[in-house]
């Protein structure tokens, strides 16, 4: 059997190596249009921080790894057409500029995704930047070089990260998003709170509830960034306002939903059975609402990739779903979440319970402690937990991952309550965290 992967970032690396580990006699076919496969693009801000050292870190696969496994690679080649009927894919191979085809019996679509460009005048000067591939990450650190003042536009993960990597390097930083609050997607009010008076303590400007309207520009530089209420001078403009699926290979071809990402089954095929679909350019089946989202984390991503391997000969293993678990560190605050956060649980009109916990992360008896604050969303009919966030100095993101699971196996709060957690001073109180929230939880009807 003839497999052609089209795309090896997170969802392709990840089916590649599954195909070739787990299914006998099946050639395998890469197509990427980069020079690099599997970059953690998570990474970009600790990269740009100069929190490591080696970059390579930052790739846990190589084409040369892929290549010794057994597939066929082609790096820097374009994938130009598909034709579904005929199985062909036509290609571009960038530097010799020749074209060719090739046929498959299966196709694994892993096209990922692409920032969102505002269609603003300015927005292709030379000093507006993307945040999303190697390459980007390596034209921002030689900007930022002689760069003092720089504007992150978007409040999402990327964008806070890299806010904060560049305030660390001495950047005199503003951060702006349309949203009256920064990670309002993953996080409610008393945690963001928090996030946003650490970063004005560091002296970032949050500008938020605000949307750019416009760029002054001297020539092909932007020299200030123009928003419904204020306008701030720049050397440097980073765009984060989010992604979009790669759609270009596929739109009108197979089943997608308004956004333009694919359709999938449990098993990761398309609405073509012949091919399958993996990583950002696919809605995945979100386990807090039962319904199918646009989630595109990389997490979700090498799970789709595998689960396209053990999948591409005979339908085996069903995806389990995602709860979009994700954390993230700000300074000294440790944050993670999960499922439903209150805010989104109250615009789908849900009857919701909220517990909201300040303790400790062990025995105050103890010679040092950190104060914890947990927040549970549970539905107050089923009693089934929906979601989570957690914050404190100490590393207690963990326990986002056991909620997780928690939400994935639709357990109740009466269920949780009485979860068998191990107790030890040094780690942690007689009640866990999850189990102090879940026995509050018990008492609200």
């Amino acid at each position: 059997m003839k497999v052609v992967v089209v795309g090896c970032t997170h969802a392709g690396t990840s089916a590649v190596k599954s195909i070739l580990k787990h299914q006998q006699d099946v050639e395998v076919s890469v197509y990427e249009k980069n020079d690099n496969v599997s970059f953690l693009s998570c990474g970009i801000a600790l990269y740009v921080g100069q929190v490591i050292s080696d970059v390579n870190g930052l790739f846990y696969s190589s084409p040369d790894e892929l290549k010794n496994l057994g597939a066929n690679v082609h790096m820097e080649h374009e994938v130009l057409k598909i034709d579904y009927e005929e199985k062909i894919v036509h290609v571009k191979d960038l530097n010799t500029k020749k074209i060719f085809s090739e046929s498959f019996d299966k196709l694994v679509l892993s096209t990922g995704s692409w920032p969102i460009i505002p269609n603003i005048e300015g927005i292709r000067c030379e000093n507006v930047l993307l945040s999303k591939n190697f390459n980007q990450a390596n034209e921002i650190i030689e900007k930022a070089k002689t760069a003092k003042k720089i504007v992150v536009v978007g409040a999402g993960y990327i964008g806070v990260e890299l806010a904060e990597a560049f305030e660390l390097l001495g950047k005199e930083v503003v951060l702006i998003d349309g949203e009256t609050r920064i990670m309002p997607k993953y996080l409610d009010p008393e945690f963001t709170n928090l996030a946003e008076k650490a970063f004005t303590d560091h002296g970032v400007k949050l500008a938020l509830g605000q949307k750019v309207q416009g760029f002054t520009q001297n020539g092909n530089v932007v020299t200030h960034i123009h928003t419904d209420k204020e306008s701030f001078e720049t050397d440097l403009v980073i765009m984060c306002i989010g992604f979009r699926p790669n759609q270009a290979l596929y739109q009108g071809q197979l089943s997608t939903t308004p956004n333009g990402a694919l359709i999938v089954n449990e098993y990761m095929q398309t609405s073509n059975p012949d091919v399958y679909a993996c990583g950002d350019c696919v809605n995945i089946y979100y386990n807090p609402t039962h319904e199918h989202k646009y989630i595109p984390l990389a997490t979700n991503a090498v799970r789709m990739g595998m689960l396209v391997g053990l999948n591409i000969k005979e339908n085996k293993i069903k995806y389990q779903g995602t709860q979009g678990t994700s954390g993230i560190k700000i300074y000294d605050l440790n944050i993670s979440s999960t499922g439903l956060t209150e805010g989104v649980a109250k615009d789908y009109q849900l009857p919701y319970g909220v517990v909201l916990v300040h303790d400790s992360n062990r025995p105050e008896f103890m010679p040092t402690f950190d104060s914890v604050m947990l927040k549970l969303v549970f539905d107050k009919v089923t009693r089934r937990i929906l979601g989570g966030q957690i914050l404190s100095t100490y590393d207690v993101t963990d326990k986002m991952n056991t909620l997780s699971l928690a939400i994935q196996n639709q357990m109740t709060v009466e269920q949780l309550a009485f979860v068998d957690f191990f107790f030890q001073p040094h780690f942690n109180k007689p009640w866990n965290l999850l189990n102090i929230a879940a026995l509050e939880a018990i008492n609200q009807k």
